[in-house]
């Protein structure tokens, strides 16, 4: 698998695996009926380094973005988001994507990621925790899940020095 930094010509092929879960609506708190106009600058945003993984035929399959999570004296703390085609689970992408990035947020001097708002019962909460991550707090009944109800928000930390 190749991980890349992403060019705007990706976007047709991050689109439809975008759309698709966050339409699911048990990931993301973004709102499930996003335009794919409103999508693309919140994803594709020139403040962000976006990445794409390709499969050996050259699919996308996953793309991730790393940014700053806040500004002035704390930008030194990153944020990143991770989607990985539904399709294409349980082959290591989502991993892979993540190990890239916490390589590429070091490399850019952040010294610590933090996620503001992971679904306590998102399955990636697994993934996160296996990496070094580690609940600082819940925001309990903060997300209306479609399947499970009000559910938490976890706020998620790694050190990365």
């Amino acid at each position: 698998m190749l991980i890349r930094e992403a060019v705007a010509d990706d976007w047709s092929r991050i689109w439809p695996f975008w759309h698709r879960i966050v339409a699911a609506a048990d990931t993301y708190t973004w709102d499930p009926d996003t335009s794919e106009e409103a999508a693309r600058a919140l994803w594709m945003n020139p403040a962000k380094r976006v990445y794409v993984a390709e499969d050996p035929s050259g699919a996308v399959v996953g793309s991730a973005y790393l940014t700053p999570n806040y500004g002035g004296p704390a930008a030194h703390v990153a944020n990143a988001g991770f989607m990985v085609d539904p399709g294409q689970g349980g082959r290591g992408i989502g991993r892979a994507l993540a190990e890239h990035v916490l390589a590429e947020a070091r490399a850019h001097g952040f010294s610590a990621m933090v996620f503001n708002a992971v679904v306590e019962t998102n399955p990636a909460v697994g993934l996160w925790t296996s990496l070094g991550f580690t609940v600082l707090g819940t925001v309990p009944e903060a997300y209306d899940h479609p399947r499970h109800g009000r559910v938490g928000l976890h706020i998620m930390y790694k050190s990365l020095t």
